[in-house]
């Protein structure tokens, strides 16, 4: 069994509570990177509430009109984008007349304010580093130096299909819709595609507190990149989130192992370090990806919203998930961390489990462990925390549970404290658990699949199920959907 060269104590990120209280919130001008990149943290529960960007959304009956931005810049806004095809455009600046005189547009079907959502994820087991002069094995990831932490991989039969041959095409790619990827860390060097990875958060407002007085934030994540890591892409990971999520999809198994090993990434970032996801910019990373090539989108992201009031938003959303679907992506979403039943949650509206047209991911982890490395006891045990529901859950895979965690990469450009080792090397990792971990299992098997079954969403999501481990008994169960997912059976390595 390996050592671990340097592991930390255990930890928890807390994600500071901020009131999101506009009617007292004062608002700060000026780039972000005029200020400490601890500024600002933004709260799940503030987020999560709606907090307004600045933005909206707007929906076209049909296409783009021709003289839509000049209709903008008359309204007093700014486009941010639009996509005639997805019929939808997000834009800036606008008053509360100016929104109003755009709405009346022939032509505009609706104009909805754009609100923020936050990454929806429990814990974070500290940092570990590599030895000096370990060597990436491509063709075989279970030589991954710190392989004997990943329970994971076993549980989901990764090895089985690896050892038939099943370890990903360069010629499919996967969209990671999150906070970035450090696409220089070096169990993820060359597998991200740096010419379609894009940061799209733009410049947006977000609630924080400042000196203990809760504030409105103009942010731009990409200013803070090039003040404390010049040089780097914007599309850079400053949290931690969708690099851990990246390398579980694909890895170079230096570190650790991913599902596959030759898979490639495309970063879209929609998420600030500061935990606050525009919703526009989420729905934009869809449709960019759509445009863009992608197989496979994975989105571990949280949020909800009131049913109540909230028809225009799951309209939006579920427009522009059959937009990427008609396209041949098929999405891949988590099922969220709240242990909420999604079947009979009344007034709320799970963002995105409750869209037809994705594969929504529970989580599962063991009930107990002796040490990191094992062995562990009951790896098939829901987690905890992992949201359900019998016609909302499609299938399950693992993401922690209790003192179990899932190991990957740890972004390098991280702002966040509690991660400050991760700079320290290029070949750190952590531990993370929440559903987010569980999505890019299944991230990672639908890329297997592209090349087996075609770019069709429903074929792909049909082999997962019908091929997923029953270990809750036959039918459907909602903790587990349709089961397990077992990698090796859906690719044919294992009956």
């Amino acid at each position: 069994m390996k050592a671990l060269e340097s592991m930390r104590t255990a930890s928890v990120i807390g994600l500071v509570a901020a009131a999101a209280c506009a009617k007292d919130a004062r608002i700060l001008s000026g780039p972000a990177s005029t200020r400490s990149p601890q500024f600002a943290v933004l709260s799940a529960a503030s987020a999560a509430a709606g907090a307004p960007t600045g933005r909206h959304l707007v929906s076209f009956t049909a296409g783009a009109p021709a003289d839509f931005a000049a209709q903008v810049r008359a309204a007093g806004g700014t486009v941010l984008w639009v996509s005639s095809d997805a019929g939808l455009a997000s834009v800036s600046g606008l008053q509360e007349s100016g929104a109003a005189a755009l709405a009346r547009r022939q032509g505009i079907q609706s104009l909805v304010a754009d609100v923020t959502i936050a990454l929806d994820d429990p814990q974070v087991r500290a940092a570990a580093r590599a030895a000096p002069g370990a060597i990436a094995s491509q063709l075989n990831p279970e030589l991954a130096f710190f392989f004997d932490l990943q329970w994971n991989m076993l549980a989901v039969r990764a090895d089985a299909a690896w050892a038939a041959g099943f370890r990903g095409q360069p010629n499919v790619s996967v969209f990671i819709l999150d906070s970035g990827i450090d696409y220089l860390h070096l169990d993820l060097r060359t597998l991200v595609d740096l010419s379609r990875s894009v940061n799209l958060l733009g410049t947006f407002l977000a609630p924080a507190v400042v000196n203990g007085d809760t504030v409105i934030v103009r942010f731009t994540e990409a200013d803070t990149v090039a003040k404390y890591f010049p040089g780097r892409a914007p599309f850079t990971d400053l949290f931690f989130h969708g690099t851990h999520v990246a390398a579980t999809v694909s890895s170079r198994a230096l570190v650790t192992a991913g599902v596959t090993s030759q898979t490639t990434l495309v970063a879209v970032k929609v998420c600030a370090y500061i935990n606050a996801c525009p919703f526009s910019s989420i729905l934009g990373g869809v449709i960019y990806a759509a445009d863009h090539g992608a197989d496979v989108v994975n989105l571990s992201l949280g949020g909800a919203f009131p049913k109540a009031g909230s028809g225009r938003f799951v309209g939006l959303i579920n427009k522009v998930f059959n937009y990427a679907r008609s396209r041949g992506v098929t999405i891949v979403v988590a099922a969220g961390n709240e242990a909420a039943d999604l079947d009979h949650d009344g007034n709320s509206y799970a963002a995105y489990c409750s869209t037809p047209a994705v594969i929504c991911v529970a989580a599962t982890g063991p009930t107990a462990q002796a040490s990191d490395f094992g062995p562990w006891t009951n790896v098939d045990a829901p987690a905890f925390y992992t949201n359900f529901g019998r016609s909302a859950i499609n299938v399950a895979a693992p993401g922690g549970n209790n003192d179990s965690f899932v190991w990957a990469a740890c972004t390098q450009t991280s702002l966040i404290p509690k991660l400050a080792d991760c700079a320290a090397a290029p070949s750190f990792l952590i531990g993370s658990q929440g559903t987010s971990m569980a999505a890019p299992h299944v991230s990672g098997a639908a890329a297997l699949l592209v090349p087996i079954v075609g770019r069709s969403p429903a074929r792909i999501k049909a082999r997962l199920q019908q091929s997923a481990d029953n270990v809750a008994g036959n039918g459907t169960s909602p903790f587990y959907g349709k089961g397990r997912l077992n990698i090796g059976r859906a690719v044919g390595a294992i009956p």
